[in-house]
């Protein structure tokens, strides 16, 4: 069974190594302790964190969504909604779309095609959209067929195996292909698992920790590697990007998925949240400050991102089937 502590050390190891990417220290000690002065906000605006008609919907729609929470380098090219990200955007129509259709069965999610995720998703099928299209078909066809063949179809079948632990629901979602978020760094796997643990968080999230939202290991999540918390933390001065990356990052160029610069982007912010919540805790016997996890870090830093100052420069992009 996957564990994250295989994650968080290889992380750090990449962290140690990297040249493309490296911590303040001096900023990342500052920042913790902005953020764990007061108690974190609430998520206003994730649509996986509210609850839909029923408990079921709600499952099904939060398992949905992540399956295809990726393809942020295509998002420059997808039709919008005003004021919403490119997920906000997606996230929105496919929860119309259970609101006024119901949830998508496994059934047929094992044999949707691209065009009709494109007519769900309110996106046309032109280029480079369209490949977007055929991943995100990809994507919940295999979601479609594994509940059919492990669960019998059954959302809550899944959570019930899970019994409650992360790295058990972590391990039984990379059964699937495109879960399998890892990377090759200077000869050693660098695991992320990035919609494994998102998918653990949203459920929490959806839920209140009760339910199909209990994990007894909630704790143990690190931050969700992706294009936007690292974008954030560049911002706020903790992490140092080399310059000539930082110019093509600027060029809007897209950086290469498994890339070192990629690997270094995702590893070295997630060892940096890592650091964030150690400094965190030792400060916490010291002074007035709150203890806060890797995943409330992180919906801290994406709820930051959404901001029109930190939106408004550019972060890295990568084609990836991970984030």
């Amino acid at each position: 069974m996957f564990r994250l502590d295989e994650l968080r050390e290889a992380c750090a190891e990449v962290a140690s190594r990297a040249r493309f990417v490296k911590i303040a220290e001096d900023r990342l000690g500052e920042l913790a302790l902005e953020l764990g002065g007061r108690t974190p906000d609430p998520d206003l605006f994730d649509p996986a964190h509210h609850q839909l008609g029923s408990p079921e919907e709600t499952l099904a729609y939060v398992i949905t969504l992540d399956a295809i929470n990726f393809g942020s380098g295509w998002f420059p090219h997808l039709a919008k909604r005003p004021g919403c990200s490119g997920y906000l955007s997606l996230a929105q129509a496919l929860r119309e779309h259970f609101e006024v259709h119901g949830p998508l069965q496994p059934s047929v999610l094992r044999g949707i095609s691209a065009r009709e995720c494109a007519a769900l998703l309110g996106q046309s099928l032109t280029p480079p959209i369209d490949t977007l299209m055929g991943h995100f078909a990809r994507a919940w066809q295999q979601l479609g067929d594994w509940l059919l063949s492990r669960f019998q179809g059954d959302f809550s079948a899944f959570v019930a195996e899970a019994n409650s632990q992360v790295e058990r629901m972590i391990s039984l979602l990379a059964e699937m292909p495109m879960y399998r978020d890892e990377a090759l760094y200077d000869g050693f796997q660098v695991p992320f698992y990035k919609r494994g643990q998102i998918t653990c968080s949203d459920l929490s999230l959806a839920f209140e920790r009760q339910g199909p939202g209990h994990f007894d290991d909630l704790d143990r999540l690190t931050l969700f590697a992706d294009n936007l918390v690292p974008h954030v933390l560049r911002f706020e001065g903790v992490l140092r990007y080399d310059p000539a990356l930082l110019q093509r990052i600027e060029a809007g160029a897209l950086i290469e998925s498994g890339s070192a610069e990629e690997v270094e982007i995702r590893a070295v912010a997630l060892h940096a949240v890592e650091s964030m919540v150690s400094r965190l805790h030792d400060e916490a016997f010291r002074s007035n400050v709150f203890t806060l996890t890797a995943q409330q870090l992180d919906t801290v830093l994406w709820n930051r991102g959404q901001s029109p100052q930190i939106k408004a420069q550019p972060r890295h992009r990568t084609r990836s089937l991970f984030y």
